[in-house]
């Protein structure tokens, strides 16, 4: 019985090394994958926290046009699947970014609590679109300064304060 499970193990050992397939050498396949990973992407509430949300069809030339875009708030589709937006700014604003630096100068007073749901949207969305203009800069390297014209100074937060519980 030994010599028959012994020739069967050998027999199949003898045929996973004759199978015919060569080794290669590296072979060029041309550039690596690309896609949905350095777009701009805005941010929206949900039950469970902030939830991003790629730029596909919608061209942005700025920082400004990116929260427009963010106050026209989800898709259809997307507020389905629960996606708000709770961010609220009374007055008008402006937003300008250079390298790692975003500053939204608020006209009023800037209602939100420090850590609210508003806030982070407002954050993570100006943090992801910053770092495609500015493509020297990783979005969570970006921090976002709220200047309220009453009231004081919020920041400056990164993405990352409103992502972790």
């Amino acid at each position: 019985m030994r010599i028959r499970q012994g020739g069967v193990i050998a027999a199949l050992g003898f045929a996973l090394m004759g199978c015919g397939v060569q080794p290669t050498g590296v072979v060029s396949a041309g550039e690596p994958a690309s896609g949905l990973t350095r777009g701009i992407r805005v941010y929206f509430a949900s039950a469970g926290g902030l939830r991003a949300v790629p730029l596909l069809d919608i061209g942005v030339d700025g920082l400004t046009a990116v929260v427009k875009v963010l106050f026209k708030g989800p898709s259809e589709a997307d507020r389905r699947d629960g996606l708000s937006t709770v961010l609220h700014l009374d007055g008008g604003y402006s937003v300008t970014g250079k390298g790692a630096r975003v500053a939204v100068d608020i006209e009023g007073h800037y209602a939100e609590v420090e850590r609210a749901q508003g806030t982070g949207q407002l954050v993570c969305t100006l943090a992801s679109a910053q770092s495609v203009f500015d493509p020297k800069v990783r979005a969570d390297e970006v921090e976002v300064t709220l200047r309220p014209s009453v009231g004081s100074e919020q920041g400056p937060y990164r993405c990352a304060d409103f992502l972790s519980g």
